[in-house]
């Protein structure tokens, strides 16, 4: 057994993110596993970039409301309990709803070779303030 301590929270690049966002790392995939997992906290108007995982992704929220839209697809409002996969090379962005706080774990895996993600443009305030559709469950 290994304790790890917890590792500074940072704050989120603007050049992956439009306001104010801080992570913290809670598994790196130490070899043999490629498991990578943060915890991702989004302040209100919040979110990351256009971007899509080589080998996909899963997002818990933990506590708050936030959106998340694939490319082509509806703008949809998410919540604290929902879980959402994007598979892999699918483009995506998530962040907090416009008045609310948002956070989520993120988990991904790292491709046996290659790079993990793919960062696009910024999203847009035309693409983050659409109304959002409601989720399919």
């Amino acid at each position: 057994m290994e304790i790890l301590r917890k590792a500074p929270t940072v704050k989120a690049g603007s050049d992956r993110f439009t306001g104010d966002a801080w992570f913290d790392v809670i598994a790196r995939g130490e070899p043999p596993s490629r498991v990578r997992v943060n915890v991702v906290r989004f302040a209100p108007g919040a979110r990351n970039a256009w971007h899509a995982h080589a080998v996909g992704q899963t997002v818990h929220v933990t506590e708050g409301i936030g959106r998340i839209q694939s490319r082509g697809g509806a703008v949809v409002e998410i919540r604290a309990g929902d879980t959402v996969h994007t598979t892999a090379g699918e483009w995506h962005w998530h962040g907090a709803a416009p008045d609310h706080f948002m956070t989520h774990l993120a988990i991904w895996e790292a491709p046996a070779e290659g790079p993990e993600s793919e960062w696009g443009e910024q999203v847009t305030d035309a693409e983050y303030l659409v109304q959002p559709a409601e989720p399919t469950r």
